[in-house]
């Protein structure tokens, strides 16, 4: 199956995995969580249980003072 992958198809997928990642992590690094959290994506019901807390948690920085 995976035989078959050439250098194009690798980087295809590694540019879809980064333009997927990236924007999730940047969402959660700017709501006041781990930007790791952006990995769950790729975890399959992880990625919508991810979506679920983003929307409904109290989000750390809404609640910080600006100095």
């Amino acid at each position: 199956m995976f035989g078959s992958l050439g250098m194009p198809e690798v980087l295809v997928i590694i540019a879809i995995a980064v333009g997927v990642v990236w924007p999730v992590s940047r969402i959660c690094a700017k709501a006041g969580y781990s930007p790791w959290l952006g990995l769950a994506v790729f975890i399959p019901g992880a990625n919508i249980l991810l979506l679920w807390f983003l929307a409904l948690a109290e989000w750390p920085r809404k609640n910080q003072t600006a100095a």
